[in-house]
């Protein structure tokens, strides 16, 4: 009698290799994160770079005027020791700054070093970073600070909407929404942003608002100022 072979195991049939379909939709996917990345760098750049449109504020010379006297009224009130308080609508508060604030300081740059009236480094990195204009747009119980500024010669702008207050005697800042240029800020870098710049040791002591202030709010788009 013959005597039963054992089973031997069937070889398996040899892979056939990856397709040029594959290869291929690995490659597009590829290039088409590479420019997605590219695309979406080139977006942001110009956003930053594009001034978003400022509020429609006006300032007149009547309401600079007007918030002139109001101030030396304050002023004389609390130097008597008697309570006060100062309200400035949007046309006063931004007539009131454009005649306070120095804004954008001029300095001649040139080439050459030394020399009397020659600038210093210090003076030409400060004009290649100056804030040029400020507009305050006062709604309801928020404001809205526009700025533009200037970075090697680029105007960019800065939004920012939030509420004002005091507290502990320093100025206080809670920020709703910000973008600068045209590009959103998300709103927990914003706020992150805000409490780092309000928290420095270097601003510290800028926030400090007067002795005899006791509360600084916006009030039905006025800016509230209550001296004690």
């Amino acid at each position: 009698m013959l005597e039963k072979l054992p089973d031997l195991p069937l070889a398996s049939p040899p892979r056939a290799p990856a397709g040029p379909e594959k290869v291929s939709a690995l490659r597009w996917a590829f290039r088409f994160l590479r420019w997605s990345t590219y695309l979406l760098t080139l977006l942001t750049i110009v956003l930053l770079l594009r001034k978003s449109p400022a509020p429609p504020v006006a300032t007149t010379t009547q309401a600079a005027a007007s918030a002139e006297e109001k101030v030396a009224q304050v002023q004389q009130s609390v130097s008597q020791g008697q309570p006060a308080t100062l309200r400035l609508n949007q046309t006063e508060l931004n007539s009131y700054l454009a005649d306070h604030l120095n804004l954008a300081p001029q300095v001649p740059v040139t080439q050459e070093d030394g020399g009397p009236g020659a600038p210093t480094a210090s003076d030409i990195e400060q004009a290649r970073s100056t804030v040029k204009d400020v507009k305050v747009q006062l709604e309801g119980d928020q404001v809205h600070a526009y700025v533009v500024f200037d970075v090697h010669g680029k105007d960019m702008t800065l939004d920012l909407v939030g509420k004002l207050g005091a507290s502990d005697g320093y100025l206080k800042f809670e920020p709703v929404s910000g973008r600068i240029g045209s590009l959103p800020i998300p709103q927990s870098a914003l706020e992150s942003a805000v409490r780092q710049l309000m928290d420095s040791p270097e601003n510290r002591e800028k926030l400090r608002l007067p002795p005899d202030v006791a509360d600084l709010h916006i009030e039905n788009g006025e800016l509230v100022t209550t001296y004690h």
